[in-house]
């Protein structure tokens, strides 16, 4: 999948202004709550990094279209929707900012 993903595909208002961190989660998924917490601070820490979290069983087309296998699965993506870094299991929050790296301009 090398096509940019837009704020409509992913079902939010607006991307990040310069990255931004898609989480696929489920209810009961342990790891994605901390997985939560992690990417809510790392955003809260970069200016222009927006935080998106994303119900896999509610966007059944949208985690087949992406090849989501697991929760959480993260996705960073940069300015213009691209995914630069995808991971699947809880990250560390040092891996996360060095992902970002990635995405940043």
């Amino acid at each position: 999948m090398n096509d940019a993903l837009t704020a409509a595909a992913l079902g939010v208002d607006r991307l990040g202004a310069r990255a931004t961190l898609v989480q696929f989660s489920t209810a009961f998924c342990q790891p994605c709550r901390a997985t939560r917490r992690i990417l809510g601070e790392v955003s809260a820490m970069v200016d222009g990094v927006a935080h998106v979290e994303i119900d896999a069983e509610d966007r059944l087309e949208l985690v087949r279209r992406l090849e989501i296998t697991g929760t959480p699965t993260v996705l960073v993506l940069d300015a213009r929707g691209r995914v630069v870094r995808r991971a699947t299991g809880q990250p560390r929050k040092a891996d996360v900012i060095g992902a970002l790296g990635r995405a940043l301009p």
